[in-house]
């Protein structure tokens, strides 16, 4: 372990210092020497002052940070604190980013898409079938899911993205040493065990009190690219997620819903009041993100890589390069190679999947 992790412990737990304050102390100086400053120097700085300094001047037992210490040691948990390189840099953009967390698990929390899928815990039926049909219809997309572990729509993205073997993250309201809800020990196991993972903010033997979990949801809000929200009632956990995710500037989306139905109210007012993009089609969500561009680009880089093209083919494909879609005849004019020799090129292409075959004689890079 890092020598200084005791004091990067400690500064988590020292009372009357938070996340926005620990950012502001971290700007002076190290973690240790934070502890071994002089009062007056930590009092004058601009958001300490004197109830603070004397908070941390006073904070001598650092007998819960050994603990911790000895629990993260013995069950290879990794800490992360806000300087490390392996801190989801996502969170950094946040003002209460926290300054330590326990990371339990393989997923990149660094990935490159990262999508955070929430609702309310008592989901109908319909949340059920869109929650997975966003989750399968993104696993070729090389995206990480993440959500609260909670019951409902959070549980049922976890175990759709292990179904499709997306990396998923669940984010706790409190320690490692245990999962809560209990239900959902074995889920979390499964995550872990397939390149998922589990984090928190609060150290272990921290109860799932109520009040933990809004501190858990900016977590789920800040380090995701983008927040899903499946279906709400118009309060809940799933409305404090996307009005921080809001807060960050980040995209939220949410799926209508009935206008009787209570439980579609909280997605049904977000739309309405301009706090979430209506979604009804995952290939919406791709594009407004900008991934279906890129995923284009790195298909167009693998086929050039990977497959060797006769001459005749790759005329084909420069002419398919120009348009969505070509039709045969335009092909025939375009490419001046005889109408056998372009049918054995097609066929060819279309065996390696290079170009899909549509309705009406229309040909389209795959």
């Amino acid at each position: 372990m890092k020598p200084d992790l005791l004091y990067q412990i400690a500064l988590s737990l020292v009372p009357n210092i938070g996340p926005v304050q620990a950012k502001i102390l971290l700007q002076h100086c190290e973690a240790e020497e934070i502890f071994h400053a002089k009062k007056s120097f930590l009092e004058n700085i601009e958001g300490i002052g004197p109830v603070r300094a004397a908070s941390i001047i006073s904070y001598k037992d650092f007998t819960a940070a050994e603990e911790e210490i000895k629990f993260i040691e013995k069950y290879k948990i990794k800490p992360l604190f806000i300087s490390d390189p392996g801190y989801p840099q996502r969170l950094l953009n946040c003002y209460d980013s926290p300054t330590l967390l326990y990371y339990k698990g393989e997923a990149d929390l660094n990935a490159s898409r990262i999508i955070a899928i929430i609702g309310t815990r008592s989901h109908t039926e319909y949340a059920r079938q869109v929650t997975e049909k966003i989750v399968k219809e993104l696993s070729e997309e090389n995206v990480t899911i993440i959500s609260g572990l909670a019951y409902g729509v959070d549980a049922i993205a976890h175990k759709a993205a292990l179904k499709n073997n997306l990396p998923t993250i669940g984010v706790l309201a409190h320690g490692l040493d245990q999962v809560y809800p209990p239900d959902h020990t074995g889920l979390a196991k499964d995550m872990v065990k397939n390149n998922g993972g589990l984090l928190t903010e609060f150290r272990s033997k921290t109860k799932p009190d109520k009040h933990n979990f809004p501190t858990r949801n900016r977590i789920v809000a800040g380090m995701s690219d983008a927040t899903i929200v499946i279906e709400t009632g118009i309060k809940g956990g799933s409305m404090i997620t996307a009005e921080m995710a809001n807060s960050y500037n980040k995209d939220v989306f949410a799926i209508p819903g009935k206008i009787t139905d209570s439980k579609s109210a909280g997605c049904n007012y977000l739309i309405k009041n301009n706090k979430a993009i209506l979604l009804t089609d995952t290939a919406e969500l791709l594009q407004l993100m900008g991934w279906q561009q890129a995923r284009k680009k790195e298909r167009k880089v693998q086929r050039e890589i990977f497959i060797e093209l006769s001459k005749d083919e790759k005329t084909i494909i420069d002419i398919l390069k120009q348009k969505d879609n070509v039709h045969i005849d335009e092909i025939n004019i375009l490419s001046g190679i005889s109408s056998s020799a372009i049918a054995a090129a097609i066929l060819s292409l279309e065996l390696q999947n290079v170009i899909l075959s549509l309705p009406g004689k229309l040909y389209k890079l795959a």
